[in-house]
Formats: C-alpha cells, structure tokens, sequence
C-alpha cells in the first residue's frame, strides 16, 4: 500500500479534474467564454510539463555526478513524459486557439516558441536513438537535457514576455491567474497540475521497468551464450 498510494491519488484528483473541469462553475469571460475550462488541461499540462523536465535535468546531473544508470533510466523516462505532456498541452492550445482566435496556429511568439521547445527536446529523443552504447548514449543526453532545459525556460516563459502576444501573460496581457481564475477555478486548477505531474511520474516508473526488464533479459541471454 506505501506504493501504490500515489496512483491511487493520482486517479483520484483525475477523475476529479475531468469531472469538474466540464461540469463544474467558471467566470463568463467575454470571448474566452466556456473555453475557459480548457485553463484544467492546456495550462496545467504545461505547468507540469516543466515540473517533469525540471526533475529529469536533475536526474541527468545525477547521473554525472554518479555514473549510476538507474538516474539516466529516470531521466529520459521523465523527459519522454514531458515531451508527451508537451504534445497534448500544443494540442488543447490548437483547439482553444481555434475558438478564441480563428487560428488553430496563429504566428504569435509564444506559439512558436513552444514549437522550438518541443523540437528541442525531440532532438533529445533522436541524440538517444543514435547511440548503440549504453554508456555513451547516457553521458551525451544527459549533457543534451541539461542544456536543452536551460534553453527551454527562457524560450517558453521569458522571451514571449518581451514581445507582443496574444498569449495571457505576454506582451502586457494580464494572466489569467491575476484577473479572471476564481476561486472555484483554482480549486481544480491547482489538483490539476499535481494529478498530471502524479500521472507522468506514473508513465515514467512503468517505461523503467520495462527498460530493466529488457536490460536483465540481454544480460541473461549474453550469459547463457557464454556458457
């Protein structure tokens, strides 16, 4: 049970966020309208999105520091579940953009900015592939992950602050947090964003598993042909 409570926490706040992120109250903003709601999933995927990079940068540090392959195992498990946060958090946008600005995809810098990101870190996934030794593959994409995410935050929430957006936030827009989430919204907002943090650490330990699986049947069958 000391294992599994975070997962059955994690379903838990789920259910929850997707129950009441369509069923429960939101303020009537002009243009924003119901769509509001998508604040639940766009936003908070994000917001956990950089938590999962955030906590794999210092898995690939670790793993420079120590060597160990259990920190590299981590590391790119938790980047993957970042990248897959970061595809679905661009996908709500495309939908959300689609009804308060016409434009699944308009060029506004914050919108491409997040494009750079995820190609970024997209690399990362190709830098893995291209590296037979496990060793080699670990030390080069840690030092990738390090620097990809030092690249990541200013591209994603500094630099679109400094110029014109329609983004909330960017360019002199006030965020939604200062003026229009209520408190309602916040009671679901904030489960949210620990329920998908939850959820991608989930990803993540089933991937490493799979991976120590996979490494311990290649090690027993390189024994056996030995023998």
């Amino acid at each position: 049970m000391r294992k599994i409570w975070w997962k059955i926490l994690c379903i838990v706040i789920i259910f929850y966020v997707i129950i009441f992120g369509f069923m429960g109250p939101v303020p009537h903003l002009a243009i924003v309208n119901e769509t509001i709601r998508n604040t639940y999933f766009h936003v908070a995927l994000w917001l956990a999105m950089t938590t999962l990079l955030l906590a794999a940068m210092i898995f690939s540090i670790n793993y420079l520091r120590t060597g160990l392959v259990s920190n590299d195992d981590i590391a790119s498990e938790l980047t993957k579940s970042g990248i897959f946060f970061g595809l679905l958090g661009c996908m709500t946008g495309s939908a959300w953009a689609t009804f308060t600005w016409g434009d699944p995809w308009p060029n506004d810098p914050k919108l491409n900015s997040a494009a750079v990101g995820m190609l970024i870190y997209l690399a990362y996934l190709l830098l893995r592939s291209s590296f037979e030794d496990e060793q080699r593959r670990a030390r080069i994409s840690s030092v990738y992950n390090i620097f990809a995410f030092a690249v990541f935050v200013p591209i994603i929430y500094i630099l679109p602050r400094l110029t014109d957006s329609l983004h909330p936030g960017s360019g002199g827009n006030s965020t939604f947090g200062s003026i229009d989430i209520d408190n309602d919204m916040r009671k679901v907002f904030y489960p949210a964003i620990i329920g998908y943090i939850l959820l991608g650490m989930w990803l993540a330990e089933l991937r490493i598993r799979v991976k120590v699986i996979n490494r311990v049947r290649e090690e027993n069958f390189i024994m056996s042909k030995k023998v």
